[in-house]
């Protein structure tokens, strides 16, 4: 008992004179929701070759938990790497609306974050937040394996600090919505 004490000191309390543990179920289910990130990979561009790199032997990203899904059905993390065109606004909401809650959002090089060097566009959604809501953003053209591995680290800080009580798991942009407020998918 006094090794889990010695290594949770914040989330266990012993009862005075007895061996009774108490903690909250949300620090155990965050933990494994924290190391077990699975991402549905969405390529649209060159963004995509660098989140293939971080794959790799290299880097190495499945020793994080984050192992990649072929399925929405399976995954909580859209990985959305690259140019979103408005042609590709809708299949990408739709497969945001297939995943289970809580599914969280990495929005992947400076043309998924705001439309990058195509902003002026007629095609190009300008910022895939406009369609759904992002949890963290990567900047780069196209940014570095290194770049994603620390934004899953912040994704998994992010998923830590959550709480079951709070919307069901859901985090506050989840429940907000996406930022086009006028509810356009453009």
């Amino acid at each position: 008992m006094g090794i889990i004490l010695d290594k949770a000191p914040m989330i266990a309390r012993p009862i005075p004179g007895g061996q009774v543990l108490l903690t909250t179920a949300d620090y155990f289910i965050d933990l494994g929701r924290k190391y077990s990130v699975w991402p549905l990979t969405f390529g649209l561009a060159c963004c995509a070759i660098e989140m293939m790199v971080a794959y790799a032997g290299r880097f190495d990203f499945d020793r994080l938990g984050v192992i990649p899904r072929p399925s929405p059905r399976q995954a909580d993390l859209l990985l959305i790497a690259g140019t979103v065109t408005k042609k590709m606004a809708g299949p990408i909401q739709e497969i945001y609306h297939q995943m289970p809650e809580p599914r969280f959002v990495i929005s992947m090089g400076s043309c998924a974050n705001c439309g990058g060097p195509y902003f002026d566009s007629y095609s190009v959604v300008k910022g895939v937040d406009r369609i759904i809501p992002v949890d963290v953003y990567i900047p780069g053209c196209p940014p570095r394996p290194e770049a994603l591995i620390y934004g899953v680290l912040e994704l998994q800080k992010k998923i830590t600090r959550m709480k079951l009580a709070k919307g069901g798991g859901a985090t506050h942009q989840q429940e907000k919505g996406s930022r086009d407020l006028a509810g356009s998918n453009a």
